[in-house]
């Protein structure tokens, strides 16, 4: 039986080329190069957060903030 650990995180999204990740406690800071239309931001902060945590990007989950800089995303570890 796997038991699944779920962490919130609240995002603040930049956006510049630097490309860092900063996280403490749980907030998370992260720059991010896509433009933000048609969702492309919002995948490339799933995916740079999934690589970062080392989990799949499907385990990465916006839950508010769709289209605001800050959001709060949840994470599922196994």
């Amino acid at each position: 039986m796997h038991i699944v650990k779920q962490l919130r995180y609240f995002v603040e999204v930049k956006f510049n080329s630097s490309g860092q990740i900063q996280v403490n406690g749980d907030e998370i800071i992260i720059a991010i190069k896509s433009e933000p239309k048609h969702g492309k931001a919002n995948k490339e902060l799933i995916r740079k957060t999934s690589d970062f945590f080392g989990v799949s990007e499907n385990s990465v989950r916006i839950i508010s903030g769709l289209t605001s800089r800050k959001k709060i995303i949840e994470i599922q570890r196994i």
